[in-house]
């Protein structure tokens, strides 16, 4: 299909149908059919642009854009392996882009912006880079299965120079797990893909409340500790 004719069609496609059947009146179906008009125009590289665009925007849900190509994949667009092997080379492209943020920020200067924050320490970046160091395999390779770290997780391992060949097929070993996983939802459950939608929402969630739940520990423990330190402080001058 060419762009000319893309552009001239007046009756919206299959695709962007059952994606506005999904999601009436939201961002989510704005951005359904923004995928699908993407993969209309240039084919499964359209996946693969959305997915790695995904990662370097967390709130972008790949739990929406990866069954849009499964569904996509289903109506002859294009193979279902074409639609794998898009989105997991789009989302390796985003976590190295990630990757080279991490890298150009480095540990000095991290350390450097750690000492200007307030609550936090130069100490505080060490340690995060000590468990990254000891566990930076498996923190890539499941940080790419789980929402919002499956983005942030490329960070540190380019703060800490991980062999971009490891990182590389860590990173592409996690995503092709993941994406699979819901591309075959969008190829099998075809229109009715939204059905899992629960289930993922569910673990989005889930992960968001255990974020906030250990920064507010984090704080806590931290306030706790200036008060203490100052009460200590304090004793000695009485």
């Amino acid at each position: 299909m060419t762009i000319a004719f893309a552009l001239a069609t007046p009756a919206p496609s299959p695709f962007a149908q059952a994606a506005d059947g999904s999601h009436d009146e939201s961002w989510l179906s704005a951005l359904a059919d923004w995928t699908v008009g993407l993969m209309e125009l240039i084919g499964p590289a359209g996946a693969g642009i959305a997915i790695a665009l995904e990662n370097l925007f967390p709130p972008l849900p790949s739990e929406v854009i990866l069954p849009m190509a499964g569904l996509a994949a289903s109506r002859g667009a294009f193979t279902i392996a074409e639609a794998i092997a898009w989105t997991t080379a789009g989302a390796v492209v985003g976590a190295f882009l990630l990757y080279g943020l991490g890298a150009w920020l480095g540990l000095d200067r991290l350390r450097s912006i750690a000492a200007r924050v307030p609550l936090l320490h130069p100490e505080d970046i060490d340690k995060t880079v000590a468990w990254f160091s000891r566990h930076g395999g498996k923190a890539v390779f499941l940080g790419r299965m789980i929402p919002i770290f499956r983005s942030l997780i490329s960070i540190p391992a380019g703060v800490t120079r991980m062999p971009l060949w490891r990182f590389g097929l860590l990173s592409a070993a996690g995503s092709l797990v993941w994406n699979t996983v819901f591309v075959l939802c969008g190829f099998f459950l075809g229109e009715a893909w939204p059905v899992i939608e629960q289930y993922t929402d569910i673990l989005q969630y889930v992960v968001i409340a255990a974020a906030i739940a250990a920064v507010v520990w984090f704080v806590l423990a931290r306030v706790r500790g200036l008060w203490a330190q100052r009460r200590a402080a304090k004793v000695p001058a009485e």
